[in-house]
């Protein structure tokens, strides 16, 4: 039962508002020219079990805090300028009943929802809306506590947290634990284990959605459901099939994996004038056949020659094994020779200690995997793509041209090894489909630091030109995309909904044959489409609706 305080202090707010009045209490400052604003304020104080704790976690436009509270997590500066829209209200609950207040009061008053983890979305479908209609962002950022259960091999991990506080909470409880999730610490889980993830142990492990046993998903109602109350098709469609169409994932439970006490690293960088080219073709043959214990990514990009004045292309090829040194050297030698691996080019180390590698904080403290926010945030434009059979060496010759160009000074294109386990898990497990077949992933990105629309645009026009002229070199019917690299340019609709037409054309590219079990499985959960966005999925009735 509420307290005679609690009531009195709803029942004032409530006349504040009927006469349009400034209302300030905690961080709330309600005024707006959009009318629901202030009834969607009310309604989640309403909603609250506790009406002074919510309003300690509600930013308005009005708020000082609101313009920090948005930009700490942004981590996209295309999405950071004064004409991107801006939602009216952000939320950053404290627990799980403040979510639920959420989505009832949006629905109620006609507020879109968008949800934020830790913000490293391509397109900033997490934090902005296209739709031009009101809209709240849910921001995790307090829902981020983990539990490691090290004798299970289990973990729970709110969906707020970051792989690196996930990884920091392993090495807290062991040495030979780990979990096979991305390589970029301040990326959150939420998005990132619904959107399938990946790293260096995937050869070995699979995809971070492989790994996911259980989950709390709040739904179109504010129901609150675990795996068993949600039932197998949902389950199976938040882990690979991203969860914002579906509803919020509030936490996961994940199973860890062994690794050994000691792995080996490297990271070896061959220019044109050392043979890359000819190396990266061999690669191509052999990176997905190798054991799987063994993992070696490659990165393109351009690099300063040893010629004064002139530009070369560099090929870095990263690793991290599954053992010691030794069997390393040897293992390369049998199957990769070319790379020309010398024993100095390997270091030993502990699986924690190579996510600090990889990650670039050599040397530093393990609290270092704890910190949200990026050293340098620039902005970017990324694209994907998945590779089944092995480029001629002609097709580098092209993708040199486009980085010896203007706007490719901070390009990359980066190649990411399949094979392994991920020949055995079938292409329909989740709905991640790209399993056994695909030699590699491509991720092509560019990124810049000068300001300005225009800028933008050179940029975003040179990545379209390369994705390009690779199309007769990577899969084709559908042309495969992978969802957590977000592409709006491979079909979007920004007039507030989406049609079945227009989701399957970006639909196929990230999802295959597994695109219309996910719309099934949206319209069995929110036959209304009120979680949406610029790429959800259509429920059945707007295919009705929407056919040609």
């Amino acid at each position: 039962m509420k307290s005679p305080c609690s009531s009195i202090i709803q029942f004032v707010f409530v006349l504040l508002l009927s006469y349009h009045c400034w209302v300030t209490f905690g961080n709330i400052h309600a005024t707006s020219s959009v009318p629901n604003e202030n009834l969607f304020l009310h309604c989640l104080s309403m909603h609250s079990d506790n009406f002074s704790s919510i309003s300690k976690v509600i930013y308005t436009r009005n708020n000082s805090s609101f313009s920090s509270i948005l930009d700490f997590s942004i981590q996209n500066l295309r999405f950071s300028t004064p004409t991107t829209p801006k939602p009216q209200v952000i939320v950053t609950p404290l627990k799980e009943s403040h979510v639920q207040a959420a989505v009832k009061c949006s629905q109620k008053y006609g507020m879109q929802v968008r949800v934020r983890s830790g913000g490293h979305d391509y397109e900033g479908s997490s934090y902005v809306s296209n739709h031009h209609v009101p809209f709240v962002v849910i921001d995790l950022i307090n829902l981020s506590s983990i539990s490691v259960d090290a004798e299970a091999k289990t973990a729970w991990v709110q969906a707020g947290a970051t792989i690196g506080k996930l990884y920091h909470a392993i090495a807290e409880k062991s040495k030979t634990l780990a979990f096979p999730g991305g390589v970029c610490p301040t990326v959150g889980v939420g998005g990132h284990f619904s959107g399938g993830g990946y790293g260096f142990l995937m050869r070995k492990y699979g995809l971070a959605a492989d790994n996911v046993v259980d989950a709390h998903l709040i739904v179109v109602n504010g129901r609150l459901l675990d795996r068993k109350s949600m039932g197998e098709d949902l389950f199976w469609a938040i882990r690979g099939g991203g969860g914002a169409s579906f509803g919020v994932i509030v936490a996961w439970k994940i199973k860890l994996v062994t690794v050994p006490e000691t792995v080996t690293a490297f990271i070896v960088n061959r220019t044109l004038e050392q043979n890359a080219t000819k190396i990266v073709d061999r690669w191509q043959y052999v990176a997905d056949k190798l054991h799987e214990d063994l993992y070696i990514r490659v990165f393109l990009s351009s690099a300063a020659s040893s010629r004064r004045g002139k530009k070369t292309i560099r090929a870095s090829f990263e690793s991290l094994f599954l053992g010691g040194a030794d069997t390393l050297l040897l293992l390369m030698q049998q199957s990769f020779p070319e790379l020309g691996l010398v024993k100095q080019d390997c270091i030993e180390m502990s699986w924690i200690e190579s996510v600090m590698y990889f990650a670039e904080f050599r040397g530093q403290s393990l609290d270092v995997l704890l910190n949200r926010t990026q050293p340098n945030v620039r902005f970017f434009k990324a694209k994907s793509d998945f590779v089944k059979e092995p480029m001629p060496e002609i097709a580098f010759l092209g993708i040199y041209e486009k980085f010896y160009e203007k706007e490719a000074e901070d390009a990359e294109i980066s190649f990411t090894p399949y094979g392994g386990i991920m020949n055995e898990i079938s292409d329909f497990e989740t709905p991640f489909p790209y399993r056994a077949g695909t030699i590699y992933k491509i991720q092509h990105m560019v990124h810049w630091e000068e300001e300005g629309s225009e800028a933008s645009q050179r940029h975003i026009n040179w990545i379209r030109r390369l994705y390009s002229y690779m199309a007769p070199y990577v899969s084709k019917n559908p042309r495969a995309a992978y969802v957590n690299c977000r592409d709006l340019d491979i079909g979007t609709n920004n007039k507030g909904y989406t049609s079945y037409k227009q989701a399957s054309i970006w639909g196929l590219k990230y999802f295959n044959k597994n695109f219309n079990r996910l719309v099934h499985v949206k319209t069995m959960v929110d036959a209304g489409n009120f979680f949406r966005n610029e790429q959800s999925f259509p429920p059945l009735s707007s295919r009705k609706k929407n056919r040609d």
